[in-house]
């Protein structure tokens, strides 16, 4: 399969995606990211199993196939100017071909049926948030989760969909942060925790954006939606702490303060 795509394009969108690839990965093709060319859109995925996100972009080609193409890729581009390159791969003996202005590259890649099988949602329980809501929560939240691993549930962002309103949770037992939004609402009441590492990304991905990221979820994984990306995660299993009962409900100590003042 064959492409012509500009070479600072797609370093941006090979860099937005980058860390979610691990310095020790359980599996050699998870080394790679997973090019899926369909006419002029190509599809790039990275995963470590536990999260997998997806960025597309226009490319001209008229060509269908796919590819794992080893994360050098990312260095090789670094080297480059703004200028199309041209990408001759071929499937049969997993070899790429890059064409620049400077001269020609070859990468050897690994077939695309060694990468994991990307989950997909049931279309059964999904919200709405704006992306900048989705960035404050995860701004105001990730900071307080800890790093225990004996208590895997505290390592995430405990999100509770209500019908009235939706909090952002996060604790390490020894500050807590509890986020709420009154104008975000659910259908239907349900809680989950998402890890760390995919907040991190999303964090990293949502600044400067201004649609609305849709959430799908079920009992094992949550999926983001947003303009060109897809982030999948899978959520920590447990029961979250009952993060209510250590809030004062009557505390006849108040004290206000100015914010910027303080």
């Amino acid at each position: 399969m064959k492409l012509i795509v500009s070479s600072s394009a797609l370093l941006k969108h090979l860099q937005s995606i980058s860390g979610v690839l691990g310095s020790n990965s359980p599996l050699p093709i998870l080394d790679n990211f997973l090019f899926s060319l369909d006419g002029g859109q190509l599809t790039i995925s990275a995963s470590d199993l536990e999260t997998t996100i997806s960025t597309s972009l226009k490319v001209e080609s008229k060509d269908k196939g796919k590819m794992a193409v080893p994360k050098m890729l990312v260095d090789t581009l670094k080297t480059f100017s703004e200028q199309p390159l041209s990408f001759n791969i071929s499937e049969k003996n997993n070899s790429i071909e890059i064409s620049s202005d400077y001269g020609k590259y070859k990468l050897i890649g690994q077939p695309a049926d060694d990468f994991p099988r990307i989950p997909t949602p049931d279309k059964s329980n999904s919200i709405d948030i704006p992306a900048e809501v989705l960035l404050s929560a995860i701004n105001k939240t990730i900071f307080a989760t800890g790093n225990d691993e004996l208590r895997p549930v505290m390592s995430g962002v405990y999100v509770q969909l209500g019908t009235d309103s939706t909090t952002f949770v996060a604790t390490d037992a020894h500050r807590l942060v509890r986020y709420r939004r009154a104008d975000i609402k659910s259908k239907k009441a349900a809680s989950f925790i998402v890890p760390k590492k995919p907040l991190n990304i999303l964090k990293n991905v949502l600044a400067g954006q201004e649609s609305k990221v849709k959430i799908e979820y079920n009992e094992a994984n949550a999926f983001f939606d947003f303009d060109n990306y897809h982030v999948i995660c899978r959520l920590i299993d447990g029961r979250y702490p009952n993060y209510e009962a250590v809030i004062p409900v009557d505390n006849p100590n108040e004290l206000s303060i100015d914010r910027h003042s303080f």
